[in-house]
């Protein structure tokens, strides 16, 4: 197998970016970027920290991550696992990876940026949904943001229904967890119990 080890040695194979991919990319939101967060109902939030890298998905109604100048995001924290995998990253961390997503377009904008954990009442009050406040609030400061080609969403056919694999032929949360359990989460148990579980947690 044959490694690039270099900078140079990847740039002499893949040579240098067009002026379209560099002239994108800004240090704050201009209008039409913030059209495009505003229209995402789903984003990956990409953290670092001592154990390692995290990707984590967030999803809400379309515009859950609010825009509160051109230079910083705003995004609930929900009811989840308790892992808390992204926010103990930010906390220790603070350098922070936005991936948005849109049903339907190709089109998807990345952030990258130095995130906190807010607990202020009054903001994660502001996000309240169903009568749950948010638990805590990231707030993410944009240092580069820019939107992606749709070339790997046209390549993946993401958004074609036709293409949408049968959930059915997939294995359930709860047969994955009897397995990394060793038997000790009965898995029909948890995937009868699931849709409740989601319900109640899922604000």
């Amino acid at each position: 197998m044959s490694i690039l080890k270099t900078v140079e040695e990847l740039e002499a194979l893949y040579g240098q970016p067009g002026e379209a991919s560099l002239v994108k990319e800004l240090d704050r939101l201009i209008p039409e970027y913030a059209v495009l967060i505003e229209a995402a109902p789903f984003v990956a939030l990409a953290t670092a920290g001592p154990e390692g890298l995290d990707c984590s998905p967030r999803g809400d109604v379309a515009g859950f991550v609010r825009i509160r100048d051109d230079r910083t995001l705003l995004m609930p924290d929900r009811r989840g696992n308790n892992r808390a995998d992204s926010l103990k990253n930010i906390i220790r961390d603070g350098r922070a990876g936005l991936l948005f997503l849109i049903p339907g377009s190709g089109t998807t904008l990345r952030v990258n940026g130095r995130a906190e954990v807010s607990i202020d009442p009054d903001l994660c009050a502001s996000f309240t949904m169903e009568g749950k406040p948010a638990r805590s609030v990231i707030v993410i400061g944009i240092e580069k943001v820019y939107f992606q080609c749709a070339r790997a969403i046209r390549r993946s056919d993401l958004w074609n229904p036709e293409k949408h694999v049968d959930e059915k032929s997939l294995p359930t949360p709860g047969r994955i967890l009897q397995k990394t359990s060793e038997a000790r989460i009965d898995g029909d148990a948890y995937d009868r119990e699931w849709p409740e579980r989601a319900r109640k947690t899922m604000w």
